[in-house]
């Protein structure tokens, strides 16, 4: 797993390529380096996000979830590859679709489903709701909605490291859309410039909000951006959990030793719209024709049909799974739904500070 620096003097940059096309990457992934004991740690996460998701899709689709929501069904192999990678003291930063981050870097299920409802329990004590996450015992140090805000905020947390001297890496969870924020071209220049041991790695789904990316841009991949600036980049398949494991773990490997910045692009494509739960809102005409192909890539599957080869594994023991977790969500979610509201005088000392 190699990154490189793709600088050329005559402006050209590799597209996307295959990893655009829909009807590639179908097949089981490799597990090459990866030991089984790890793969079956991904695919109980992955199926644990899922699930969370389409409990969450579901409270939506019930009226009892209030708040936007932005799931990641379809994405749930980038953080699942990150998160056995990141140690204290690190900082991991996301956005608004980052419920996935949350729960892959080890967030309680109960708190996040108690924060999608704006109850007291809530990670953000119901004060945030879906885009504002935190966990920090597990490095995650918050979510924004604010498309590319966490980007400067990731690179400080670089630039501090920096400067403690401290072994810690930041990491930027960003999506495609936030390739058209200025921050994220001052943000790139600053940890180039400075060596700053940050690792970005943009989910490209290849859709903000509406519009397909051919439709925004005049080339496919954000990754030309951290080229531009002379940052190590990587582009792979974002729904090959064990190539994002192998590309996470070198980019983090580069900023430890103080090789400065990287630049990791995954290609997934999200299942749902870009907020709610429905699969044809939102969108646009290209994903509403290409969802079910794309769907064929569906990153548990694909690990799934790894470990069955490798292992001989059965569905009964996949089935098993899916059922702990549904069994698992569906408890946790009726317990956060009767759990308590903040109290109504909470609203300003949790807006403002109180310096009595």
């Amino acid at each position: 797993m190699a990154f490189k620096n793709q600088f050329k003097t005559d402006g050209f940059f590799p597209g996307l390529g295959k990893l655009a096309d829909p009807d590639q990457y179908h097949e089981p992934i490799q597990l090459d380096g990866v030991r089984m004991e790890t793969a079956l740690r991904f695919i109980d996460k992955m199926i644990q996000i899922r699930c969370a998701e389409e409990t969450i899709a579901n409270g939506i689709t019930s009226g009892i979830v209030k708040c936007p929501c932005h799931l990641a069904i379809g994405q749930e192999a980038i953080p699942t590859a990150l998160a056995p990678h990141i140690k204290d003291g690190d900082k991991v930063f996301g956005a608004h679709r980052s419920h996935a981050h949350y729960l892959a870097l080890g967030g309680d299920l109960f708190e996040l489903f108690a924060e999608v409802l704006g109850k007291e329990a809530g990670c953000s004590r119901g004060m945030g709701g879906s885009m504002h996450l935190i966990s920090k015992e597990n490095q995650l140090f918050g979510t924004v909605p604010i498309v590319g805000a966490t980007i400067p905020i990731a690179t400080g947390a670089g630039l501090a490291s920096r400067m403690n001297g401290k072994n810690e890496v930041a990491v930027s969870f960003l999506g495609d859309g936030s390739a058209e924020e200025g921050v994220l071209h001052e943000s790139l220049n600053l940890a180039a410039s400075m060596k700053l041991p940050v690792v970005y790695i943009c989910e490209n789904n290849l859709f903000s909000s509406h519009l397909h990316i051919s439709l925004r841009q005049p080339a496919d991949s954000i990754a030309r951006y951290a080229d531009a600036h002379r940052i190590p980049t990587i582009c792979v398949d974002g729904n090959d959990v064990a190539e994002l494991y192998h590309a996470a773990e070198e980019g983090i490997r580069i900023c430890r030793e103080g090789n400065g910045p990287v630049f990791i692009e995954a290609i997934t494509y999200r299942w749902r719209g870009h907020v709610g739960p429905s699969e044809d809102i939102d969108v646009g005409v290209q994903r509403k024709d290409g969802l079910a192909v794309w769907k064929m890539r569906d990153p548990i599957n694909r690990l799934w049909r790894a470990i069955e080869t490798d292992q001989g594994s059965t569905s009964e023991r996949l089935d098993a799974i899916w059922k702990r977790h549904r069994e698992e969500c569906n408890t946790l979610w009726q317990k956060a739904v009767q759990a308590d509201y903040p109290a109504d005088q909470e609203l300003l000392d949790r807006v403002y500070t109180n310096l009595d």
